[in-house]
């Protein structure tokens, strides 16, 4: 989508949604900017941890060792926090999920000379947040019928009353949607003022401008970072609640 700025720059155009390369497959667009920029992601968070095993060492930790042991044993906390001793088996996937999405949200920092970007933030595109968020509900429902057995998970839909069915399905349904829509909606935001500076500005000030956001824009990627790791943890939790604990 492309809409002018009329009254301010009338020669000024913006480019929402924009990528730098698109592929057809089956009537299906596949936007390969964001398909490589994800990779990229996955093989910084995968080349962090293959380094972290290398350099492991029981006596005193190096950069790396203290960074991963920080966010490890952070994610450990809350975890343990909000789903009990039961935690330890979902730090990892916590830890990933924070990691990974953060150097998604920050990887459109990679300067490409090139507009659109040659790297934007994959978060800033909604398949990415939405399969995410996709992957951890379908975990939350299973591992609340492991916990709860298959009677005890249909019977939650019941509680506290069972006139509260209707409301409880639409709180599972609304779930993945908010999930999704928080990530996507916030970094996406971020991206687009970067557009609008980038339009808005004389061509000698963009840097300047661009100097003030960029740390603002990094500050919302680690937040809603931690917030989508955060919430994962929390949905597990309540799912494997049960009335006794």
């Amino acid at each position: 989508m492309t809409f002018g700025i009329s009254g301010l720059l009338a020669e000024t155009t913006i480019d929402v949604g924009g990528h730098a390369a698109r592929m057809e497959i089956f009537g299906m667009t596949i936007n390969l900017d964001v398909v490589w920029a994800t990779l990229v992601a996955a093989a910084i968070v995968l080349g962090l941890g293959f380094a972290m095993r290398m350099r492991v060492t029981s006596g005193v930790p190096g950069k790396l060792q203290l960074f991963w042991e920080t966010v490890v044993g952070s994610v450990g906390d809350i975890a343990e926090s909000a789903i009990g001793p039961q935690s330890r088996r979902f730090v990892p996937l916590a830890t990933s999920l924070f990691l990974f999405i953060l150097v998604c949200n920050w990887i459109e920092i990679i300067p490409s000379g090139h507009n659109p970007e040659w790297f934007p933030a994959p978060t800033s595109d909604v398949n990415l947040p939405l399969a995410m968020a996709l992957t951890v509900i379908f975990l939350v429902h299973w591992n609340s019928i492991k916990s709860r057995g298959a009677r005890g998970y249909f019977k939650h839909y019941l509680q506290p009353y069972p006139v509260m069915l209707p409301i409880n399905i639409i709180e599972e349904i609304t779930k993945p949607i908010t999930l999704t829509f928080r990530l996507f909606g916030n970094i996406f935001a971020s991206v687009l003022m970067v557009s609008v500076i980038t339009a808005l500005l004389p061509i000698f000030l963009v840097p300047v401008g661009e100097l003030v956001w960029k740390p603002f824009a990094l500050f919302i990627g680690a937040i809603q970072a931690f917030i989508f790791a955060l919430l994962t943890i929390i949905y597990l939790g309540i799912g494997m609640s049960t009335d006794e604990h």
